[in-house]
């Protein structure tokens, strides 16, 4: 008996949330969240966080650009987000006279600030739990589709029947797969100039070797401002329009971090599937992950070379590469760390309990006791169709520019003509296009990775016109991206502007008759007339499934709190300062410094090279007020915060609510963090703020950015002087903590 209840208890301390995990929407943090918190050192009230009465932390809390964070940092709408959610920006004002990206960017004043015509910011106004309304009327539906469809009708009706401000916008979003509705009231800006960028070797120092590793001395973080219309409210670019005022700014901290100091991490976290069952984690690490790992290593080995042995196309790559790249080395750590920690077995063992729950209640067992069996079932069902989609979507969809443009372009190819708005949407696509577009790296990349798709996906889901140049060349998949890329127009770019510009019939016509154009899409249709049919249909019954395992999960685990899956919409996620133990024998610590960037430099290296002035900074302790107790200046740390993509440029806010740090990575082995939180090796990786201040202060010489912000410093309770970086005696000044 002692035994039992001994598996029990470890099974339920398994299940049980640990302090750092979660995203958690910031409306029911009262009650679900705020003690726990507090009692990890926050000095905060859920009001001081998410309010709609007053300014709270999510008003100085953006989307960026719908893909990432920022935060607002001044009453003048400074924003912070990181260096690689402004790359597209910063890459695209650059050239080799003015590169940006190699020499960073700073706006002696205001008015060289720099538009970036489709980038915007979106505020939270208000959230609120719309579930009741709309559910109404699900609960006997049919089927699926049926259910979807008065759902659809639900929220088309909610949104009519609400009453918004001039200048706001409602998104109404499913939670918890389907089972509850919240509504976010928004506001959207649309002009962001660019501010400040440090060059390359500062914002993306490590680049792809350190991508998710521990340490890491990255200041990935770069500045923009968001402009307002003379009334304060959302306004297309204009040259009469002002720096915005917010409801909230964070104030910067001074004074650091140490290890178990609390952290807050506030922003936009993109996907995860914390919920999924073991049958479908099995699948990702045995068999998903392993297929896209291999294309995009593939693709990376040619782009590398081209990009080490030329400077423009390093410029015109950069962006391409990064992106690449990213989900590459995520997914291989992703992978390492679910079977490091035992995702398997600890799902396997919930399952178990599950079960054991489920059959001892009737209720239960006849409305939940087929869905473990019924996973097991579809996960095979549908298992060489998810494969079949991952060769085709990084192949044909993703990491061949060429095969992108042809899909980009097939809307064309049906059209009988070009009227004058789609004539000047595409030609100003294909110069976009073309700007960074290498034919001869590209054609490098189809022939290793058309020889993958022809080698491993079923001949019966690839076209005969496909198949038949591939006959033609032999097999010889060198051969076949040579004949395709020399005939094809789609790699004169040039010709197909012009041609678009000045014969835009002509221009459907030699689209659609293109050899690139009609090898794209006879893959394109086959694929999607066999392949994906039967995955979407047993995609759908997986999804129904899935909804109801998370209700059924919700409904026979009443002691655990369950925080919803991530989707791109507003949350909090907190924990501490931690450092980890990736391995036997090695101990990291949370805090890496200066120091540690002149240990890693490689003169010459576009990785690891240095700036002459930060060498120089360094070698003379120039620190200014940016140096810890010990002398040194930090450059980033680690927390145990849950975080994924979409929480890049996210800010590390202190107990106090001032910034601390700005959130860009994970560590390689917590990776796995979307499908599993463990709290032994999941941490986040953050930008040390006095890092930030420091590259902008004494490197960069902006230091009328600094002088813009509110400096604080909580742990001694007195502000900062900006200029002379001396602290504000406490009893001269008639302030509260922060």
């Amino acid at each position: 008996m002692r035994i039992i209840t001994f598996v029990f208890v470890f099974l339920i301390s398994q299940m049980s949330l640990h302090a750092g995990e979660g995203m958690w929407l910031p409306l029911f943090l009262k009650q679900l969240n705020e003690a726990e918190m507090q009692s990890m050192g926050m000095k905060l009230t859920a009001e001081d966080i998410y309010s709609v009465n007053k300014g709270s932390l999510k008003d100085a809390i953006v989307h960026f650009g719908g893909f990432c964070t920022g935060e607002v940092i001044s009453n003048q709408g400074l924003v912070l987000t990181n260096h690689h959610c402004g790359y597209g920006q910063i890459q695209s004002h650059s050239t080799l006279e003015n590169n940006y990206l190699e020499d960073g960017f700073w706006a002696a004043d205001k008015g060289k600030e720099l538009s970036n015509p489709g980038l915007f910011v979106t505020f939270i106004v208000r959230i609120e739990d719309v579930s009741d309304a709309i559910l109404k009327g699900t609960e006997g539906a049919a089927n699926a589709k049926a259910r979807q469809s008065i759902i659809d009708k639900n929220i088309d009706a909610a949104k009519k029947s609400m009453e918004l401000g001039k200048f706001e916008d409602v998104l109404i979003r499913p939670f918890f797969e389907g089972n509850q509705y919240f509504m976010f009231t928004t506001q959207t800006f649309k002009d962001i100039r660019l501010v400040g960028a440090p060059p390359s070797s500062i914002g993306k120092f490590g680049a792809d070797t350190d991508n998710w590793e521990w340490p890491r001395h990255t200041g990935d973080f770069a500045l923009f401002r968001i402009y307002a219309n003379k009334d304060n409210n959302p306004a297309e670019y204009s040259e009469d329009n002002i720096p915005y005022t917010p409801r909230h700014f964070l104030p910067v901290s001074l004074d650091g971090v140490a290890e178990d100091d609390f952290t807050m991490v506030f922003g936009f976290p993109g996907r995860t599937r914390e919920y999924l069952p073991s049958f479908a984690v099995e699948q990702v690490v045995d068999v998903l992950n392993p297929a896209k790992i291999d294309i995009r290593t593939k693709a990376l080995e040619i782009i590398d070379g081209a990009m080490r042995e030329d400077a423009q196309v390093k410029i015109q790559y950069a962006s391409k590469q990064a992106r690449i790249a990213n989900a590459w080395k995520k997914w291989i750590g992703e992978s390492q760390g679910l079977q490091k920690t035992g995702a398997l077995e600890k799902k396997r063992m919930l399952e178990s309990e599950f079960l054991k729950r489920v059959n001892a209640k009737p209720e239960w067992k006849q409305k939940y006791g087929s869905l473990l069996n019924d996973f097991e079932r579809l996960y095979k069902e549908v298992r060489p169709y998810a494969l079949t989609r991952d060769y085709f979507n990084e192949i044909a969809g993703r990491n061949i520019e060429l095969m992108r443009l042809v899909n980009a372009l097939s809307r064309v190819a049906k059209a009988d003509s070009m009227d004058e708005g789609l004539q000047g949407r595409v030609a100003n696509y294909l110069e976009n296009f073309y700007k960074d577009y290498r034919p001869e790296i590209d054609k490098k990349v189809f022939a290793s990775l058309m020889e993958v798709y022809f080698n491993k996906v079923d001949g019966n889901y690839i076209s005969d016109y496909a198949k038949e140049r591939v006959e033609d060349a032999g097999k010889n998949y060198t051969d076949l991206a040579e004949k395709i890329y020399s005939k094809s127009i789609f790699t004169r770019g040039d010709e197909l502007i012009t041609m678009v510009k000045k014969d835009p019939d002509n221009a459907i016509k030699t689209i659609r008759e293109d050899i690139a154009f009609q090898f794209g899409r006879g893959l394109s249709e086959a694929y999607y007339d066999s392949s994906e049919k039967e995955y979407t249909r047993i995609n759908d019954e997986l999804k129904e499934l899935q909804r109801t395992y998370m209700k059924a999960l919700m409904e026979v685990f009443p002691e655990q709190r369950f925080y919803p899956d991530a989707n791109s919409t507003m949350r909090v996620t907190y924990g501490q300062v931690k450092g980890y133990e990736p391995r036997d024998g090695v101990r990291y610590q949370p805090v890496t410094y200066l120091d540690g960037v002149l240990e890693k430099y490689k003169p010459g290296d576009y990785e690891f090279d240095v700036p002459i002035k930060l060498r120089k900074l360094h070698a003379g302790k120039d620190y200014g007020q940016y140096a810890d107790e010990t002398g040194k200046v930090p450059v980033c740390f680690l927390g145990s915060n849950h975080t994924t993509g979409g929480n890049s440029g996210s800010p590390a806010i202190d107990a106090h609510g001032n910034l601390i740090g700005l959130n860009f990575d994970r560590v390689w082995e917590g990776t796995m963090s979307d499908l599993n939180y463990d709290a032994s090796i999941c941490r986040n990786i953050m930008v040390d703020v006095r890092y930030i201040l420091f590259i902008v202060d004494k490197y960069a010489g902006a230091t009328h950015l600094v002088e813009e912000m509110k400096l604080v410093r909580p742990k001694r309770f007195s502000k900062v002087n900006p200029k002379k970086g001396i602290p504000i005696p406490k009893e001269k000044l008639k302030l509260k903590k922060n």
